[in-house]
């Protein structure tokens, strides 16, 4: 039996570089840095004092006072980023059926927010658990896909997936394999990321997992750099419509890409650092591009996952380097954490957005900051430093690794 094909026919996205595709992809091809001092609380007595923060972002101009009180942060950004996505994707929600539309969204944290505020203002008090009603509905990684459902009365499949920083992708892969398998015509998949706060950046500091170069925010984030000294925190959001082709074709809907394949896999090697050798990011790359029905050198665009740590990024391109052979040297490759920061649980989402941004556009955007490229790393990758590039793209692939060994790589294709 012929496997049914997945497509992408609308997208939404709140980043540091903007709070909708438009803005986020023109900031990001012209060289945006999204990173700068943190204005969400106080660091003076932190290590680190800045991070990609949301620009202009106020709830109130998204919902109703009442409603803000019910929704963490990764829940806002998660019904926000959808809505755009569903409208960009002109689906007629009155002549849908609602039960074959289902939500796969992602977080890594969940109510990060939330449960950070409701601990402090219990150590203010007396011992007495004034717990908020919707303490734990605010928290739960997979209120934000209940949410969308509720809010659109989609019927379908609903669930989250956590899979630390490869959380995205995750949703992304499930979802396309949903709808190939016939259990639903149309996903709304993503995923959101909301801890840019104490909890968060004092745990990733103690870790030694972000930047400290304060003296620069703009410039910390230097993925393949020499002196690249740890990433920038992000957040927001990214959401993707996963459609049946043949349902979409019969709408007339507009078709960005397909999603051709996706790998998943573990390193089984460490809590928090990457295989040395990169054995299970080769793993995802290898299975995404067999579930693609692809060649190594069909891909023309990696955006990798690419941090900006020292050992992430070596491990990452030892891993493209050998898996890649000769083709390495042609591929292009442009790490774009350097403009947005780290997403976490929702980088997968708008790194899928850039893969298919530019190859809707012809235009690979840059990898900002890095100076000098690290002598350790393989010689002869060609990553795309400094400003953008045209180049005809068919294939893109997209890496994102996650704290547990965790893999994720989603390939999307031109349609023709």
């Amino acid at each position: 039996m012929q496997q049914r094909r997945v497509v992408v026919t609308g997208m939404g996205t709140l980043s540091p570089l903007g709070n909708t595709v438009g803005e986020f992809w023109n900031n990001l091809i012209n060289a945006k840095s999204g990173s700068a001092l943190i204005t969400k609380f106080d660091t003076t007595k932190f290590k680190t004092k800045f991070a990609c923060e949301l620009k202009g972002y106020d709830p109130l101009n998204y919902f109703e006072k009442a409603e803000v009180r019910k929704l963490d942060p990764f829940a806002q950004y998660a019904l926000v980023s959808s809505d755009q996505a569903i409208k960009d994707s002109g689906l007629d929600l009155n002549a849908i059926d609602k039960t074959r539309v289902g939500v796969i969204w992602g977080s890594g944290n969940g109510g990060f927010y939330t449960f950070q505020q409701e601990i402090i203002e219990y150590a203010k008090g007396d011992g007495t658990p004034r717990i908020n009603p919707y303490f734990i509905p605010k928290v739960i990684v997979d209120i934000a896909a209940g949410w969308i459902s509720i809010k659109y009365g989609f019927m379908g499949l609903n669930f989250s997936t956590v899979s630390a920083c490869a959380t995205s992708n995750t949703a992304i892969i499930d979802a396309m394999n949903y709808i190939r398998w016939g259990k639903a015509e149309i996903i709304v998949a993503g995923g959101s990321e909301a801890a840019i706060n104490e909890a968060g950046i004092g745990g990733f500091s103690a870790l030694k997992a972000l930047s400290t170069r304060n003296d620069n925010p703009a410039a910390a984030s230097r993925p393949f750099d020499v002196d690249r000294d740890g990433f920038v925190m992000g957040e927001g959001a990214g959401a993707l419509i996963l459609e049946e082709y043949e349902h979409a074709k019969r709408r007339g809907a507009r078709i960005y890409a397909e999603v051709a394949g996706g790998g998943m896999s573990a390193d089984a090697y460490h809590l928090t650092a990457t295989h040395p050798e990169g054995a299970g990011a080769m793993l995802g790359m290898k299975w995404a591009l067999e579930d693609a029905n692809l060649k190594p050198e069909d891909v023309d665009y990696l955006n990798p996952h690419a941090t900006s740590t020292p050992v992430g990024d070596e491990s990452e391109m030892k891993a493209v380097a050998k898996f890649f052979g000769d083709h390495a040297k042609k591929l292009h490759i442009s790490a774009t954490k350097s403009a947005t920061g780290h997403l976490l649980g929702g980088a997968g989402a708008i790194e899928a957005i850039i893969s298919i941004k530019a190859i809707e556009n012809g235009i690979i955007p840059p990898t900002i900051n890095t100076q000098q490229l690290d002598p350790t790393l393989p010689q002869g990758l060609n990553i795309v430093l400094g400003s953008s590039i045209k180049k005809d793209i068919n294939v893109a692939m997209s890496n994102t690794f996650g704290f547990g060994g965790h893999n994720a790589t989603a390939v999307f294709k031109k349609v023709s």
